[in-house]
């Protein structure tokens, strides 16, 4: 197997984000993708598709849920384990996530989607409480917010992983995960790189 656990591939379901993202539209990524899916499977590595700007576009503002639909169902059919939901820019609420959702799992398996929500407009939290309950149980976030998309400008980072654990923790949801050793990671961290 080697040094590599998981591959991750990230398309988009705007054709101008793929092109400023990537360097090439959707259908040219999926051709990509999948030389690297062909060979994931030859090592027996499982490979995570990400889905980005599925509530909105920078450049094409509102992108249609069944173009997300689409590409999450063809990540799937070239191998894909998981499908992560990226609302890129923020701009989701929970009404749109919830329709993106409703579209995807018409043809990708619930158990089989994840959201990745930044938080630019402070929805993050109320977004994954709504896919929460839409079945979606896979949450990706970062230790303090950080991160973000140097293509997605004005956007912030993604939801902190602190503020999902304790959401999580305050619905009586069990993470496995220690708060007060994850807050101090997150400051531990900030320090390091000289943000508050």
């Amino acid at each position: 197997k080697g040094a590599v656990d998981e591959i991750a591939i990230f398309g988009s379901a705007s054709e101008t984000f793929s092109k400023k993202n990537i360097g090439c539209n959707i259908e040219e990524s999926l051709d990509r993708f999948r030389l690297v899916t062909d060979a994931a499977k030859i090592y027996n590595i499982p490979v995570r598709g990400y889905v980005s700007c599925v509530a909105g576009c920078p450049y094409e503002k509102d992108v249609d849920p069944t173009k997300v639909a689409r590409l999450a169902e063809k990540l799937v059919e070239m191998g894909c384990h998981e499908i992560s939901l990226g609302d890129t820019i923020g701009v989701g609420t929970p009404s749109s996530i919830v329709r993106v959702i409703h579209e995807v799992k018409s043809v990708v398996d619930a158990n089989m989607i994840a959201v990745h929500l930044h938080d630019t407009y402070g929805q993050a939290l109320a977004n994954i409480y709504a896919s929460l309950g839409e079945g979606i149980n896979i949450i990706d976030s970062s230790v303090a917010g950080l991160g973000g998309c140097p293509y997605a400008a004005g956007a912030s980072g993604n939801v902190s992983t602190e503020d999902v654990v304790y959401m999580l923790n305050g619905m009586g949801i069990e993470t496995g995960i220690d708060l007060d050793k994850l807050i101090k990671a997150g400051s531990y961290i900030c320090n390091e790189l000289g943000k508050d």
